[in-house]
C-alpha cells in the first residue's frame, strides 16, 4: 500500500473469501499495521461464517483480536488508536447472489464457493455500470456460471497443473492430481470456466507465476479458452472503461513511507497508556541528560514545547 501510495485510511475494508491463511493471513498485519501508518478510520471486515461456528469468520477475527492483545494495549497511549477499532460483519455463505455492502454507489454480492470446506465465498463487485468478480478459491461452480457471464473483469483462480505440482513443488502424485483438480481450478478446467461465462478480461490468478511455470499455463488456459486473458503478478493494474481495457505494471517505490491521514492525525493520549509494571520501572537505566538534549533539538527543530519526562 505504501509503494502504491494510498493512504491507509482509504483501505478501510476488507473482504475475505475464505480462511485459508495465505487469503487473510495478513489482515493483522494490515490492522495494527495501520494504526501506525495513520490510518484514522475503524477496519471494517466481512467475511463468510462456517458450517459449524469455529469455522467462520467471527471466529477467526475474534481469535486473532485475542492473539494481539498484547500488540494492541501496546499502543494505546503511545499512538492515536482511533484506526484500531475493528467492525465485523458475517454473512451467510450459503447466499446466493445476496448483497453484503451496498454503499456510496457500491454493490457487493456473495455467491457459494466450493474449495477444502464449507465457507469460501467469491464476489462480484459493481460500480458506475462496470462489474468485476472475483472468485477466492474454487472448484468451478454453477452459481459462478451463472452469475458472472459477460462481465467487465473476471478473476479466477487458476492453479499450477498437477505434473508441476509434482516437479516444482514436491508433492506425491496422488496429492498432486487431488489438489490441482478438486480443490483447485486446474488451467484447463479455468479455460473452460471463461469459454462459458466470455468476460471481456479473464484474469488467471494463484499460480507461481514465472518464467517456466507461466507457458505451461497459459498453454492449458488455451486449449479450452480463446478470448481475452491476463495472467496476474502482483502490482499489474487493469484501466477499465465501457470501451477499452488497458492491461499494465504500476510502478512503485518500494522504499516509500506510509502516508499521512486524510484527516487530521492527532498525538496519543498518555492517559490511556497501560505503562510498565514496577518491575520494569526498576529496571530502566535512565540517560536524563541525553533525553533532555533530544526533546530540546527536536522542540527547536519543528518550534514546539513538549516537556521532557522526568
Amino acid at each position: 500500500m505504501s509503494a502504491l501510495a494510498i493512504p491507509f485510511d482509504y483501505l478501510d475494508k476488507v473482504f475475505i473469501g475464505h480462511l485459508h491463511s495465505d487469503h487473510f493471513g495478513d489482515l493483522g498485519d494490515l490492522w495494527v499495521g495501520g494504526v501506525i501508518s495513520n490510518r484514522q478510520v475503524p477496519l471494517r471486515v466481512w467475511g463468510p461464517n462456517g458450517a459449524e461456528p469455529e469455522y467462520g469468520t467471527a471466529y477467526a477475527v475474534e481469535h486473532m483480536e485475542k492473539m494481539l492483545t498484547w500488540d494492541a494495549a501496546s499502543r494505546l497511549g503511545n499512538v492515536n488508536v482511533k484506526g484500531q477499532q475493528l467492525e465485523l460483519t458475517e454473512f451467510d455463505y450459503k447466499g446466493v447472489n445476496q448483497v453484503i455492502y451496498d454503499e456510496n454507489g457500491v454493490t457487493i454480492r456473495s455467491i457459494p464457493a466450493i474449495h477444502a470446506l464449507d465457507g469460501p465465498v467469491s464476489f462480484i463487485l459493481e460500480w458506475n455500470g462496470l462489474t468485476l468478480a472475483y472468485s477466492s478459491d474454487t472448484y468451478p461452480n454453477k452459481w459462478w456460471i451463472e452469475h458472472t457471464k459477460g462481465l467487465d473483469i473476471s478473476i479466477h483462480e487458476c492453479f499450477l497443473p498437477p505434473e508441476l505440482l509434482v516437479t516444482k513443488q514436491k508433492f506425491p502424485l496422488a496429492d498432486a492430481l487431488n489438489v490441482g483438480t478438486q480443490v483447485h481450478t486446474a488451467p484447463s478446467m479455468f479455460g473452460k470456466v471463461m469459454s462459458l461465462t466470455e468476460p471481456r478480461m479473464a484474469v488467471a490468478y494463484h499460480f507461481y507465476n514465472d518464467f517456466d511455470t507461466a507457458p505451461i499455463v497459459e498453454q492449458q488456459i488455451r486449449s479450452t479458452y480463446d478470448g481475452p486473458l491476463s495472467l496476474a503478478v502482483d502490482c499489474m493494474v487493469w484501466n477499465v472503461t465501457k470501451d477499452d481495457i488497458r492491461v499494465r505494471m504500476a510502478v512503485v517505490n518500494h522504499d516509500a513511507w506510509p502516508l499521512p491521514s486524510v484527516t487530521e492525525k492527532l498525538p496519543a493520549d498518555p492517559k490511556d497508556r497501560v505503562g510498565f509494571t514496577q518491575f520494569l520501572l526498576d529496571g530502566r537505566e535512565v540517560f536524563t541528560e541525553v533525553v533532555q538534549t533530544i526533546y530540546d533539538q527536536t522542540n527547536a527543530q519543528f518550534g514546539t514545547d513538549i516537556p521532557a519526562p522526568n
